[in-house]
């Protein structure tokens, strides 16, 4: 969420997103990872279908069956690739992280030149919007929120990788900074902008704004303090 300003951008943006996308070789809880296109295009149509059931009828009521029959695939080649309900949800949960990091990804090039403050401010739009524009994401897990450790594992592994890229970068381009307020700075950067913007999703849409620009205000401030 944080690089530092000028033309490092860039170089700290895409360091970030080559740690983190290495851990999406292997999905959580799948049987068996498709090798082929046709394979891999009936998966992403299970977790099309099991993404809109989640939203419109909640995860609990949701059966393998039903996600089945809207896939247009046997349960038997659903199985295949799923052992269970639980099993499509990591895989869901994957996917919108997937999604997430290749938002910024493509944000590279554009944010490459613009100092901090402009910067801060639309890397935390670009977060806000992936949230408005996949509903999923907070209506599915608000849901399971507390009851699946395996969710809670993969929500604290990528946090865990993002602030380590963090820390990486801030050790190699502030270098002056003591090791311990690297850490301390990427940890509250991570926790405190996803928590403040994950939070707002549950507001009606004046105060949602304001909590944005509340962000924005909190982290151009904070990193400020150090960063100058």
């Amino acid at each position: 969420m944080f690089v530092k300003q000028n033309v490092s951008n860039t170089h700290l943006c895409l360091e970030v997103i080559d740690i983190m996308a290495g851990s999406g070789s292997k999905t959580p809880g799948m049987r068996r990872q498709p090798r082929q296109a046709r394979s891999q295009e009936r998966v992403n149509q299970i977790l099309d279908v099991a993404e809109e059931l989640f939203i419109r009828q909640g995860y609990t009521a949701t059966t393998t069956n039903a996600i089945a029959v809207g896939a247009k695939v046997p349960i038997g080649s659903l199985y295949q690739f799923f052992p269970d309900k639980a099993a499509i949800l990591q895989a869901l949960a994957l996917r919108y992280t997937e999604q997430f990091h290749q938002c910024f990804t493509e944000l590279a090039t554009e944010l490459a030149s613009l100092p901090l403050a402009p910067y801060v401010e639309r890397m935390i739009e670009v977060t806000d919007q992936f949230f408005r524009e996949h509903p999923g994401y907070h209506a599915i897990f608000m849901e399971v929120q507390g009851t699946m450790p395996e969710l809670e594992q993969l929500d604290e592994a990528a946090d865990a990788q993002l602030i380590q890229a963090i820390v990486l970068s801030l050790s190699q381009h502030y270098p002056e900074l003591d090791p311990q307020d690297h850490q301390a700075i990427a940890f509250v950067l991570v926790k405190a902008i996803g928590t403040l913007l994950w939070l707002s999703l549950s507001q009606e849409a004046t105060f949602q704004q304001r909590l944005v620009a509340e962000t924005k205000r909190l982290a151009l401030n904070y990193l400020q303090s150090y960063l100058g």
